[in-house]
């Protein structure tokens, strides 16, 4: 049995592990959350507690804690003290393990930050967790980075218990995708929140040590290849196409359209939609540079996991439609 505590409970990722560590009925579950534990429906093994993430607080409820995963959105997080806090808290507290809150992009976001600010964070925690452990380790941390989500392709089907899909790039409904003129060999890393689930609860019980950067991929699928595949199933995408120096120069000159206090589930309609206009235009140049097409570190540590691959998740929504 492993004492597991999540950081940023409520989040929708965060309940997808939550319910696959729930499901092995091996672990004691803390789950860190802001709101009144009353609030959030009782489940074996999970006990929920609330904080405002003070230090010395952190440092008692993590005492006897082995993992602890971190899924707090890191653009609410303002010069990412709280994930520090966190994990000087763990530190202290003897906690063994530790995963910054990553689980989107690969090791080459770092040059695409013009593009994609809202991640910044991600590097910057990277990097202190290389800092605290520079002289000697002082704890074992993984980055678990997983590409997009591919239950997003799904829209608006449901494909995932907690976690709500958007239409990005690739609309399967409407038979629409986005992308960039000529950037057919561009890839992406595509994971299914299940897979991500699946390893993250595997790699809390995994013996060896965890590597620095976990990267975890269900299908590479280049930008050519998942336009084949809509051709191959009977729903042929009509593609808008980018110049890349339209995206880069709008990019210098347009900021981004949302601050600190962004939340992508509760904000209005007319927000996400100039959000979701501004991030496919930033996101579109990331994937151009390679921030989304992921290493497979878990994937070669656990050789027997078996990972959803796009064509088949793709023809479970949309094969016959």
């Amino acid at each position: 049995m492993v004492k597991v505590a999540i950081v940023a409970a409520s989040s929708q990722l965060a309940k997808e592990v939550i319910d696959k560590l729930v499901e092995s009925k091996k672990h004691e579950i803390i789950a860190l959350v802001r709101k009144d534990p009353a609030k959030y429906p009782p489940i074996a093994g999970v006990k929920y507690v609330q904080t405002n993430y003070d230090k010395k607080e952190l440092v008692n409820t993590l005492k006897g804690v082995e993992t602890v995963l971190c899924f707090f959105p890191v653009h609410l997080d303002q010069g990412n003290e709280i994930q520090k806090r966190i994990i000087d808290a763990s530190i202290e507290a003897g906690v063994k393990r530790f995963a910054p809150s990553e689980w989107a992009t690969g090791v080459k976001l770092e040059n695409s930050l013009d593009a994609i600010p809202w991640y910044a964070g991600k590097v910057e925690v990277a990097r202190y967790l290389e800092e605290v452990n520079r002289d000697k380790k002082v704890i074992e941390y993984t980055r678990f980075q997983v590409g997009f989500f591919m239950n997003y392709l799904s829209h608006p089907q449901k494909s995932a218990n907690h976690v709500s899909t958007i239409p990005f790039l690739f609309d399967f409904e409407n038979q629409r995708a986005t992308a960039i003129e000529g950037a057919y060999d561009d890839a992406i890393a595509w994971t299914t929140v299940q897979d991500i689930a699946g390893v993250a609860a595997r790699a809390v019980e995994y013996e060896g040590e965890w590597p620095a950067v976990g990267g975890l991929v269900g299908t590479r699928v280049t930008i050519g290849d998942m336009l084949k595949l809509g051709e191959s199933i009977g729903r042929p995408f009509t593609v808008k196409w980018h110049k890349l120096e339209d995206l880069e120069a709008k990019t210098k000159t347009e900021p981004p359209p949302i601050d600190s206090s962004f939340d992508l589930h509760t904000a209005a309609p007319e927000v996400i939609e100039e959000f979701m206009e501004y991030a496919t235009r930033s996101i579109l140049q990331g994937v151009h540079r390679g921030a989304y097409d992921v290493s497979d570190e878990w994937n070669k540590l656990l050789p027997d996991y078996k990972f959803t691959q796009v064509e088949d998740f793709v023809k479970k929504y949309w094969g016959g439609k």
